[in-house]
């Protein structure tokens, strides 16, 4: 499972050579997450409307190997936007995919854009 992990690398706004077109904004729950698929990746992608903000990440927990990170609530820690795994509470940042609670790997996270009414998530491939 481990291999899956090796999947998701993080991408900045300057990487982005794709944008792909998620959804529509209406597929999304306010302050919360829905899971979309690129390629082999599951990518969670969250409406944080609280904040007006969007992101997106793997939706692979690394502490169980569990694609669940869609499911997880959304909130924030020391002005940093986080998502927090349903299944055992560990949280990570949606900025940069930093482990807040301890010490397990980043998650990878992905660039966000809405244009008219359709989210999109910037990949590197």
């Amino acid at each position: 499972m481990i291999s899956s992990l090796k999947t998701y690398k993080t991408v900045t706004p300057d990487q982005v050579k794709v944008w792909f077109n998620a959804a529509p904004v209406s597929k999304f729950p306010k302050n919360g997450g829905a899971c979309i698929k690129y390629k082999d990746k599951q990518i969670a992608v969250f409406n944080f409307t609280r904040e007006g903000r969007w992101y997106a990440c793997q939706n692979l927990c690394p502490h169980k190997m569990e694609m669940v990170l869609s499911r997880g609530m959304i909130g924030e820690e020391n002005m940093e936007p986080k998502v927090a795994c349903p299944l055992h509470k560990n949280t990570f940042s949606l900025e940069n995919g930093k482990h807040l609670n301890g010490g397990l790997e980043a998650i990878a996270t992905y660039p966000v854009k809405v244009e008219g009414d359709i989210v999109y998530v910037g990949f590197s491939e």
